[in-house]
């Protein structure tokens, strides 16, 4: 075979023979989009210091990454489509390559929101062609597998992320976790060179820009108002980004009923798998994303264990992934995609609920079964979902069904974590004014509601005053652990009645397996006719 893969694979014969080489190119450019957020959570300590971060300044960081991604995959998706699957996929490493060698070297927090946004664009593009260029490689009859073990990847990169990051800020600076992106990126090009064939759809009309505008508009202007409303107060900004993202929804949703070749055809809402599916990534990882992001900041500053040692504590969670996958690829076509996409519900439900019990004395064991649950249902259940989101659209919209599922699935995230960061910082604030409310200047009482780390921050500088001394300042290091005990109880209580009324939801909408064939689209059932001809012809 020659040592670039030139052949497009809608010229192949049969299966394409590189395929799972090809999956390891495709999940290790997923495994750096991925990371690229997860790995923040332990970095945020150390950017804060350096930048002088403001809470605001922080929530910037994390989120200027996700607002580009949420808003542009499905459009960029469809330019994949079109143009180059393989190219998409290769511009958007490059794109988020460059974002990371620019996040590494500034020390300007404009600049370094900048960054994160450069990287957050080409995640918009990565993502959506991983997906499109599985199901365009892979056979129907192989292809949840392929899925399960993309799934896998993003679970492993929720441990990995903090676990490489802790490992470089042992000896290294915070940029160094932006850098390490661009070794990793520059493979993953190289390889998708060498192994993925080029693929595009063919016959696809003029591609519906003014419904893809209509898109970022509306996904991002949600995204934004959900940001900055909950954790900021909901001013003008936050109130028009609203409005603008409820007239926008309702304008897409008008301009793509009408056009001839829609970016997205809505009416497939109509089919409950899809709809289901779609519904059940949205719900799963807004009480997953939540519960990972607020379980990880009680480890660092609660249990004070640092940024590498906190990664360690994580791989639970990847190994809890796998064990999932392996599951849902046994049982899957013995129970049905529903079965265990509410199953898996049901367990991510559960472990958040199990959070409920965390106070001031808990220790990491009261963490572990949480994570490993939360891992377990991410394994269990996003797989079977995903492949049903994929199967849904035809081989010419692969890249819009891989930009719908990932935006469902980063829109849940950014949700979640915004929502349930939102109520855990109010019930954190109370909590605390509750308890030292009337022993601490106004000043320093602002600065300690801000964060935990804020509170902490003040308990040092308490400690180095003659006239307060290291027994007050205890006192108020035991009522900030305290208060984020309870926030974190308070807020999973929250969660976990959210993420059960989504599982009801699910368990109504998907339908059984006799149903689901009757929901099945036309060109999943004309691509398992392919795959049976093929497998006839070669016996």
């Amino acid at each position: 075979m020659p040592l670039i893969a030139t052949t497009p694979v809608e010229k192949v014969t049969g299966p394409y023979p590189r395929r799972w080489w090809a999956l390891i190119v495709l999940c290790l450019s997923l495994l750096i989009v991925v990371m690229a957020n997860t790995s923040l959570i332990v970095a945020a300590p150390d950017m804060t210091r350096d930048l002088g971060l403001s809470s605001s300044d922080l929530q910037w960081v994390i989120d200027g990454y996700t607002v580009p991604y949420a808003a542009l995959m499905l459009v960029l998706g469809s330019i994949g489509d079109k143009y180059s699957r393989r190219g998409a996929l290769i511009t958007g490493l490059v794109i988020f390559a460059g974002g990371s060698v620019m996040g590494s070297q500034v020390d300007a927090t404009a600049l370094v929101i900048t960054a994160r946004a450069i990287m957050g664009v080409g995640a918009a593009v990565v993502m959506p062609a991983t997906l499109s260029l599985l199901v365009a490689i892979f056979p129907k009859r192989e292809r949840a597998r392929a899925i399960t073990a993309w799934t896998a990847t993003s679970g492993l990169a929720i441990a990995v992320g903090p676990l490489v990051a802790g490992w470089l800020l042992e000896d290294h600076a915070w940029g160094s976790t932006f850098l390490i992106n661009v070794p990793i990126a520059v493979v993953a090009a190289i390889g998708a060179l060498m192994l993925i064939p080029p693929s595009k759809a063919e016959g696809m009309g003029r591609i519906d820009y003014v419904g893809g505008l209509l898109s970022i508009v509306s996904v991002g202007c949600l995204v934004y108002a959900t940001i900055e409303g909950p954790h900021f107060g909901w001013g003008v900004g936050p109130i028009a980004a609203a409005v603008v993202a409820g007239v926008g929804l309702v304008a897409f949703v008008a301009w793509e009923l009408r056009h001839p070749h829609p970016m997205l055809d809505v009416r497939k809402f109509k089919l409950r798998p899809f709809s289901g599916s779609m519904m059940a990534v949205l719900f799963f990882f807004f009480g997953t994303f939540g519960a990972i992001y607020y379980s990880t900041q009680f480890l660092q500053f609660v249990l004070g264990f640092n940024a590498l040692e906190t990664g360690v504590r994580l791989l639970p969670l990847a190994g809890a992934v796998f064990a999932g996958a392996a599951v849902t690829g046994q049982l899957t076509p013995k129970l049905g995609m529903k079965a265990m996409v509410v199953s898996g519900m049901l367990i991510g439900t559960v472990g958040v609920f199990l959070l409920t019990q965390v106070d001031k004395g808990s220790t990491y064991t009261d963490f572990l079964a949480p994570m490993m649950m939360l891992g377990f249902a991410i394994g269990l259940s996003v797989s079977p979902a995903t492949d049903t989101i994929m199967g849904s659209f035809p081989e010419s919209e692969l890249g819009v069904g891989g930009g719908a599922n990932d935006t469902s699935m980063e829109l849940g995230g950014s949700l979640g974590i915004a929502i349930l960061g939102s109520l855990l910082g109010t019930a954190y604030k109370d909590k605390l004014t509750a308890l030292v409310g009337g022993h601490l200047p106004a000043d320093a009482l602002e600065t300690a509601k801000d964060s935990v780390g804020g509170g902490l921050a003040v308990a040092e500088q308490i400690a180095k005053t003659p006239s307060a001394g290291p027994q007050q300042a205890q006192t108020l290091v035991d009522a900030v652990h305290e208060s984020f005990a309870h926030s974190i109880a308070h807020t999973s209580l929250i969660g976990g009645v959210i993420m059960a009324a989504g599982t009801l939801i699910v368990l109504a909408v998907l339908p059984g397996r006799r149903g689901a064939g009757r929901h099945r689209p036309a060109e999943e059932t004309e691509a398992e006719a392919r795959d049976a001809e093929y497998s006839d012809s070669v016996q």
